[in-house]
């Protein structure tokens, strides 16, 4: 038997991003964000949610371009500490001794020492209610060559990201292999 919990973001996982914008006057700024995913394919886009309180969110709608750094897990705490820190009183950069790389097509910077960054230009803003939807395009993909395979796509398990447990508030590294995806046999689950 299944018990109610209540109206509550109990999505299980959701990815840790480090979003990159700059500032007014065109510092470099990060946040790490798990509210996030894909929202579509053609064109390929992803969304984040952010706080209109965060620093981050003027940041984003000042210069209408964001960055998604998907970092290893081994800077756990600096993605942790990233998100928890504001860009108004301190420079994450600095303070991480992570580097800032101007994006090439898009008016932001991403983490160069994170394998996965997506150069996304905004599309679309939708006020939800503490948050605020943006919607960016992703414009260019960029990968370190040491997580490509022989056919140069990203691999799970050579990026080695990690996930957020919303209900905890605790990071965790993704399992194991179970299946190649669009294989299942179709006839396996009738019930004729």
């Amino acid at each position: 038997m299944k018990k109610s919990l209540g109206s509550k973001v109990y999505v299980y996982p959701t990815p840790v991003w480090v979003v990159g914008t700059y500032d007014r006057e065109g510092k470099p700024n990060i946040m790490t964000v798990a509210w996030g995913g894909v929202v579509c394919s053609k064109p390929p886009c992803v969304g984040i949610s952010l706080r209109q309180a965060t620093y981050t969110y003027d940041c984003l709608m000042t210069k209408k371009a964001f960055t998604v750094s998907i970092p290893s897990r081994k800077y756990s705490a600096e993605a942790d500490f990233i998100g928890m820190a504001s860009g108004r009183d301190i420079d994450k950069f600095k303070e991480t001794g992570l580097t800032a790389v101007r994006a090439e097509y898009v008016d932001a910077p991403f983490v160069d020492e994170f394998p996965i960054i997506l150069e996304c230009k905004l599309v679309h803003t939708l006020e939800i209610g503490l948050h605020t939807e943006f919607v960016g395009e992703i414009v260019d993909v960029k990968a370190d060559s040491s997580v490509l395979n022989y056919i140069g796509v990203p691999e799970i398990e050579k990026i080695n990201p990690m996930v957020y447990e919303t209900g905890t508030q605790n990071y965790w590294a993704l399992g194991d292999f179970i299946q190649k995806g669009f294989t299942s046999d179709r006839t396996r689950f009738s019930k004729d």
